[in-house]
């Protein structure tokens, strides 16, 4: 008896977001490498150029697990671009401090950033693009915002947005 994959009726979504996704990652990893960072480095850095902020509460903003995060500030201590200074409000935490030479390697991940973010959207017609952030940003602002809870936990890129 010979069988055949049902027809669909609706869009694969989750094979379009995840390959788009897994390609704008390559790109923008890429692309950071013109700095000698990741994205994820970039990621820690500017946020933690906006506050002052602990390594945890950095982790939580940057989706990064304890592991990789301890991981992330060793890479971006080593390069000089981030050092760990105990925190002014409470003396257990420590906080990353970035250095003038990671606020530079900042300012260039924004342009680069930048950059492959607008490749990405002129490789659309102008007239879609608006339509497509305000799209994008709705699910992952709303339906697709919380994971949901399963037994078998999906492995998945730990990565938020910039």
């Amino acid at each position: 008896m010979t069988t055949s994959a049902p027809t669909r009726t609706v869009a694969d979504l989750s094979y379009l977001l995840t390959h788009a996704g897994h390609v704008l990652s390559t790109q923008m990893t890429a692309a950071f490498s013109e700095l000698g960072i990741t994205p994820r480095g970039y990621c820690v850095l500017f946020h933690a150029l906006e506050a002052e902020r602990t390594q945890i509460e950095l982790a939580e903003i940057s989706d990064l697990d304890k592991t990789t995060m301890v991981v992330t500030v060793d890479q971006l201590e080593k390069a000089g671009l981030a050092e760990r200074r105990p925190s002014s409000t409470d003396r257990r935490a420590r906080i990353i401090s970035v250095t003038e030479e990671g606020a530079r390697v900042v300012e260039a991940g924004t342009r680069i950033g930048d950059r492959v973010h607008r490749d990405v959207l002129e490789a659309l017609p102008e007239q879609h693009r608006e339509v497509f952030v305000d799209a994008l940003t709705r699910l992952a602002e709303g339906h697709l915002s919380t994971p949901a809870e399963s037994p078998r936990p999906v492995r998945r890129a730990r990565q938020k947005r910039i």
